[in-house]
């Protein structure tokens, strides 16, 4: 049960939620805080972190863009924390070179030769669970386990030229680093026993020597040795790569198929025109928000929607109150492949919008082809199940049945 005072600072100018947005129950069910957020104000007092929070479109899209008062280099988490500083814990000047190397990289141009790669593993994938059965067959498999955590860990980490053994640490290596953006609870403790192991296996994984002579992380190294780069960052910037793109994917993919099955006349309309594929998967990134939250550090007293925020306050960025904010988007708890969802936050904004997002695109959009061409209808069969992170809105299961065409 929360409640919505006055700020105890700011002369009480600010509403107060007492929400713990890190709380089992909220990471289970994260609508309800998001809505309490965009109803509270421009911005929100957390009494229980001493934190502040935004929620809202326009106010979060200008706290974004502003990296020079909201900062990232002293970490997005909500505790400060003494780690390695990849790609979202730095700010320009030293973020400018490692991002434009990354944003070389992974170009739409160059992702676009990576395609049929990509469309080969997804037909692979489902040629393993839809072939031998006949027209007008069902078949039940799991959205999650089957498909969306199954493509990002096979293709990614290929692309990038990361040796596949071992390939399912990926998953718990990326997924203790979201974890790290929130309190130290329950869910952090639990992966600390395998943090430094799986740290360190990244590490070498990344190391010049381990990787393949094509791939994402030669591209790396390479711009190291044209002094694009230091060399000491190379390592860590490709284990960034899988720490912000493999499970961010999975969700991403996990919250797709769970809209479509869930919203018939959507993936109807989808089958009818598959031109709508890009807008299907923007629309998922808006309605689900793979990414829940991170935090920013103000340097500055910093002026948000007429109140203010004091210099040194950890702010949580809450992109998935965003994407819903009725103030943006009309009905916006439908998916609603009607709509135009572009400009949505799920990629971020500013200088640290994600740099992976063609790779994202390119996977949902060679999985959908094949659906379309493969698949009459989707329906879910079972509850859905979520994986709690503190960063994240995960998937655990999404038990859906196809109708083959």
């Amino acid at each position: 049960m929360t409640t919505i005072s006055r700020c105890p600072v700011n002369e009480g100018a600010i509403p107060v939620l007492d929400d713990d947005p890190f709380s089992s129950e909220i990471l289970e069910n994260p609508l309800p805080f998001q809505e309490r957020l965009l109803e509270a104000g421009p911005v929100a007092y957390l009494s229980k972190y001493n934190a502040y929070a935004i929620g809202r479109f326009d106010e979060l899209s200008s706290a974004l863009s502003n990296w020079q008062e909201f900062i990232s280099g002293d970490g997005v988490s909500i505790r400060e924390l003494e780690a390695p500083k990849g790609l979202l814990q730095t700010d320009p000047p030293m973020h400018d070179a490692p991002r434009e190397v990354l944003q070389e990289i992974l170009s739409a141009r160059v992702l676009r030769k990576l395609r049929d790669d990509c469309m080969a593993r997804a037909i692979a994938l489902l040629d393993a669970h839809l072939n031998g059965f006949e027209v007008g067959a069902q078949v039940e498999i799991d959205g999650v386990k089957d498909i969306a955590a199954v493509l990002p860990v096979n293709f990614f980490p290929d692309a990038s030229g990361i040796d596949e053994a071992g390939k399912d640490k990926f998953v718990d290596f990326a997924d203790h680093n979201f974890n790290t953006a929130g309190p130290y609870n329950d869910l952090v403790k639990a992966g600390e026993c395998k943090a430094s192991e799986l740290a360190q296996w990244m590490v070498q994984k990344c190391q010049r020597d381990a990787l393949k002579p094509e791939g994402f992380g030669a591209d790396i190294w390479a711009a190291a040795d044209r002094g694009d780069i230091l060399p000491d960052h190379a390592p860590l910037l490709a284990s960034s790569l899988i720490a912000a793109g493999v499970d961010t994917t999975i969700y991403g993919i996990s919250g797709l198929l769970y809209g479509l099955a869930t919203n018939p006349d959507q993936w109807e309309k989808l089958k009818e025109n598959p031109g709508l594929a890009r807008v299907a998967f923007d629309e998922a990134l808006r309605w689900s928000s793979p990414v829940q939250a991170m935090f920013r550090k103000t340097t500055t007293d910093v002026n948000i929607g007429g109140t203010i925020i004091p210099a040194n306050s950890r702010v949580m960025m809450s992109y998935p109150a965003a994407n819903r904010d009725p103030r943006r988007w009309e009905n916006p708890d439908k998916f609603d492949l009607n709509r135009d969802p572009s400009g949505h936050l799920a990629f971020g904004r500013g200088v640290h919008q994600c740099v992976g997002q063609h790779a994202a695109r390119l996977q949902a959009a060679c999985l959908l082809e094949l659906l379309i061409e493969r698949v009459q209808s989707i329906e879910l069969v079972g509850p859905v199940e979520y994986h709690h992170n503190n960063a994240l809105r995960g998937w655990a299961a999404v038990p859906l049945r196809f109708t083959l065409c």
